[in-house]
């Protein structure tokens, strides 16, 4: 990188830096010699390219969504070493036979090649492009083997494996098959089998500890046992006090205070008798399952002897505290084996006889028989991989090394860039430099470096979705014309590279300068906004005066005496006599100010007042002018890719010749009949013309009285002594 080389290279000049010109095979084998500061760009990303994504995803070696300077350069070499003619990267042709070189990896190609064509019915003298490899399906169908280690269900006729790899699918995700279907590796066959040998462990110590005793119901059974376990635990105990002593039988039943109680209210809520002891003490030692239960507690007792009692004691009516010792032992066996369940991904979705059935049935080493038997194609398949490889980079690559290496596409203009989404129209204008995003706040931070007028774009198309999305967000560079009307809110309609029509509505507005003629009139429009914003407020404010005025008199006129009404309307001659006086000396000043002016001005000869009259806008307009040529001297592509990924190596400038390029105006055609009438236009007033009228004719007055139309007379001399 970066070593010195005998090859001659050629340069072009365009947005402010020297870029390459890549137009020979020989420019592309010594691309590697070429220093890599002189690259336009050193990274870029997979996504948002209007590029092949196959043939980017065979750049990308290491997968990770970008492509660098080296995979660039491995790209080349690669793709030079797998023509005979490598010419043909710069000619829009089919390869055929004789385009692969007499290599082993040329025969290995040419054999694939012919395979394909076969496929496709074709002779073998007829040529294929990057179309003819499009569907996957073509070159490696469904249910053959296609050497890429996946296994997909229609790999296999036995149902049993297929529902197996649909599992395997449905819990860890799959990967999809050179034949586009999805499938199963051998890395996810291991994984998922590894996952369900510890279901099908901590099953089998589950049995082993007897755990299942509980009945074939077991959750129904610790649920019955977990609800009445303290209820039972204190009717048990009051019958041990009751044998501790006598005298405690009667106090450990139900209070007769208590019973009084509650036969006062209304019992339909059983609720309400629930802290009653479970059953009367008489029944003894044994505990009656169904008479003499506390109603609040029947349904309960219910549930314990279907699920519990009668599955492991028999039908029998009563329990005793041995006996309901052994069942709560048992149900604490099954609560530990459970916290011992293995927390895999697989439960998430499948059962567990659904895991353990396919431990026991042997279904790993058949799926893994399945994956040995298409890697055995791999070789013959992997010709075909590397024909689609090389079909999509003969078309392709010189593409994207004219738009990373250089940004030839973009600053010729005879093609798109590759970063280049579409075209939005948007105001009376079309914007060229449209640019695919993601987070429009991401972007925006880091591309407002490039001091370029910024529309940010979320763009619909409801029920006709392309390449599986009706939602896209662009940004636009607007570099010709006038801001106007553009802010957020503001529709317009943006097509992409393929025609495709998208409703564009704007989100968000980074402001810069976009020309200079909008720099030249916007002190103007300023004052005007300024003035016409002072006139609205002057008068929503004396409207609020009157309003307030008005409704302050209708208030008091009916309390006030007549007599201060009207005493409160009588004129005060020296009041306004001194409002007179102020408007006459503001008059006579302004007056005077602009008769010095007029005076100075007729003073010029007439060729000095077009200089006056430059000199007096330059003064208004020339400032904003100055700052705004600046601005658009700066702007700069770079960050607008850099927001999106880009490593981009240079300044990219857009001066505002190229600006204008980018941003077309509305024109009317060449030859198009028009008509300069409006009837509805708006009538312009005649007085301002005739204030002009008589404020020319008093110049000229003045002008006549004071002599400054008379020609000058030198004097005679004096005739001497």
């Amino acid at each position: 990188m970066g070593a010195l080389s005998t090859h001659r290279w050629k340069f072009f000049r365009a947005g402010g830096f020297d870029q390459v010109q890549l137009e020979t095979p020989e420019d592309l084998a010594a691309l590697r010699g070429l220093d890599q500061k002189l690259w336009a760009a050193l990274a870029c990303p997979t996504r948002n390219l209007e590029l092949d994504q196959r043939m980017l995803a065979y750049i990308d070696t290491n997968g990770d969504g970008r492509i660098r300077a080296p995979e660039i350069l491995d790209a080349v070499d690669w793709t030079l070493a797998h023509l005979a003619d490598p010419q043909s990267l710069f000619r829009e042709e089919p390869l055929t036979l004789a385009s692969f070189p007499d290599t082993e990896d040329g025969h290995r190609l040419a054999a694939a090649a012919q395979r394909l064509l076969k496929v496709l019915g074709r002779d073998p003298e007829q040529g294929l492009t990057a179309a003819d490899t499009d569907d996957l399906a073509a070159l490696f169908p469904p249910g053959e083997t296609n050497g890429d280690g996946l296994v997909p269900a229609s790999l296999t006729s036995d149902a049993g494996l297929q529902a197996a790899i649909a599992d395997i699918i449905s819990c860890l995700g799959g990967e999809q098959d050179r034949s586009g279907e999805p499938a199963v590796s051998e890395a996810l066959i291991n994984e998922f089998f590894d996952q369900a040998r510890q279901v099908q462990e901590w099953q089998q110590g589950g049995a082993q500890h007897g755990v299942q005793s509980l009945g074939p119901d077991e959750e129904q059974a610790v649920a019955a046992i977990s609800a009445l376990r303290d209820k039972i635990d204190d009717y048990f105990t009051r019958v041990e006090m009751a044998a501790f002593d006598p005298r405690a039988a009667s106090i450990m039943n139900a209070d007769e205070a208590e019973l009084t109680r509650l036969s006062a209210l209304n019992l339909a809520d059983a609720s309400q008798i629930a802290d009653l002891p479970l059953a009367s003490l008489q029944y003894g030692e044994s505990l009656p399952l169904q008479q003499g239960i506390n109603p609040a507690w029947r349904p309960a007792m219910q549930a314990l002897r279907e699920h519990v009692v009668r599955p492991v004691l028999g039908d029998v009516e009563s329990i005793t505290r041995s006996q309901w010792q052994e069942l709560t032992a048992r149900s604490d066996d099954y609560f530990a084996w459970q916290a011992a369940k293995p927390q895999v991904r697989i439960l998430e979705v499948l059962s567990v006889e659904r895991v353990v059935e396919l431990v026991e049935q042997g279904v790993q080493p058949r799926l893994l028989e399945l994956v040995a038997r298409d890697l055995e194609v791999a070789e013959a398949a992997g010709g075909l991989v590397d024909l689609d490889k090389l079909l999509r980079l003969q078309r392709g690559l010189l593409t994207l090394l004219r738009n990373f290496v250089s940004f030839q596409n973009f600053y010729w203009r005879r093609e798109k860039a590759i970063f280049q989404a579409g075209r939005l129209y948007i105001d009376g204008r079309s914007c060229d430099l449209v640019v695919e995003v993601g987070d429009v706040d991401a972007h925006s931070a880091v591309a407002a470096n490039s001091e370029s007028f910024l529309l940010y774009c979320a763009c619909t198309r409801r029920g006709q979705p392309v390449r599986d999305r009706e939602t896209l967000n662009i940004v636009a560079a607007v570099t010709a014309g006038e801001q106007s009307e553009l802010a957020v809110g503001r529709n317009g309609l943006f097509y992409d590279r393929d025609g495709n029509d998208w409703d564009a509505t704007v989100v968000k507005v980074v402001q810069n300068a976009i020309s200079v003629r909008e720099a030249f009139w916007s002190p103007y429009r300023r004052i005007s906004k300024l003035v016409s914003d002072q006139i609205q407020k002057f008068a929503a404010s004396r409207d609020d005066a009157l309003v307030n005025n008005a409704a302050a008199q209708v208030g008091t006129s009916a309390t006030a005496p007549a007599e201060a009404s009207a005493a409160s309307k009588t004129f005060d001659i020296a009041k306004f006599a001194g409002i007179f006086a102020a408007i006459g000396l503001a008059v006579g000043v302004l007056g005077a100010a602009l008769a010095a002016i007029f005076s100075g001005l007729m003073s010029l000869q007439w060729w000095q007042w077009p200089l006056v009259v430059v000199g007096v806008l330059l003064a208004i307009s020339g400032p904003s002018m100055l700052m705004a040529w600046f601005k658009l001297r700066r702007r700069n592509l770079g960050p607008i890719l850099d927001a999106n990924g880009w490593a981009v190596n240079s300044q990219a400038r857009i001066n505002i010749a190229f600006g204008t390029a980018l941003t077309q105006l509305a024109t009317l055609p060449g030859g198009s009949a028009r008509s300069l009438r409006d009837p509805y236009a708006a009538r312009r007033p005649v007085w301002p013309w005739l204030l002009l009228l008589v404020v020319v004719l008093g110049l000229a007055l003045f002008g006549l009285q004071a002599g400054w139309f008379s020609a000058s007379v030198t004097p005679p001399a004096a005739p001497p002594a």
